[in-house]
């Protein structure tokens, strides 16, 4: 038991799907009943400060076209949600690496790596939410590995992930932990390729078979 009072989710409690293939109003119950409400995963997409260059309405506007909902599958689409018992409950951005411009302009994946930031056959986790009630059951583990899962599925040659090492004792703030926790990228089968800076590691799955193939892991 969890301090939240209920059993750890398994993946079999967990239905993930495409956003476009969600609503739009379960979108926003996830990200707009959580601290996400006001980025709505636009912090790599805006060129410029988000808060300043950007209003609210334009992020929301931007992500309800991102996502592709109102398109009703299947297409490109920026990322997953996932639910419990039919209800709307968490959210994974997933999206090719060049999908997120202002990835280029952050050292955290780019320090002490030869890659290619234009390599389009990269995929770039950078964002988890999970709705309030439902936090506390480990329902970022299941939305991890299913990120990397459509990646493959999607014809990804790799999937990355930029997440956020926590200490016992050492509060983080879900502004830090959007990225998601270091455990949680681990367990679901990346493996950690440079450590940039204290609280910031860059996970990485490799997909030694190509599309739909079993992950390999690598660097």
């Amino acid at each position: 038991m969890n301090p939240s009072g209920h059993p750890p989710l398994t993946a079999a409690e967990v239905t993930v799907v495409p956003a476009d293939q969600a609503s739009w109003a379960d979108i926003l119950a996830v990200l707009c009943r959580s601290d996400a409400g006001r980025c709505l995963c636009q912090r790599f997409k805006v060129p410029g400060w988000i808060w300043r260059d950007t209003t609210l309405a334009e992020r929301t506007a931007a992500l309800r076209e991102q996502t592709g909902c109102d398109r009703g599958g299947p297409g490109p689409t920026s990322g997953l949600v996932g639910y419990v018992d039919g209800e709307p409950a968490g959210w994974v951005a997933v999206e090719p690496r060049t999908a997120y411009p202002k990835l280029r302009s952050s050292r955290i994946p780019w320090a002490g790596r030869d890659t290619d930031p234009d390599d389009d056959g990269v995929w770039a986790v950078t964002c988890l939410v999970v709705r309030t009630g439902h936090r506390g059951r480990g329902l970022t583990y299941v939305l991890a590995r299913a990120a990397a899962d459509h990646a493959r599925a999607h014809g990804a040659r790799a999937v990355e992930a930029y997440g956020m090492v926590t200490r016992p004792g050492r509060p983080v703030t879900w502004g830090e932990l959007h990225v998601g926790a270091r455990q949680v990228f681990e367990e679901a089968g990346f493996r950690e390729v440079t450590h940039p800076t204290p609280r910031r590691v860059v996970l990485r799955m490799d997909f030694g078979a190509g599309r739909g193939g079993s992950p390999v892991v690598g660097c």
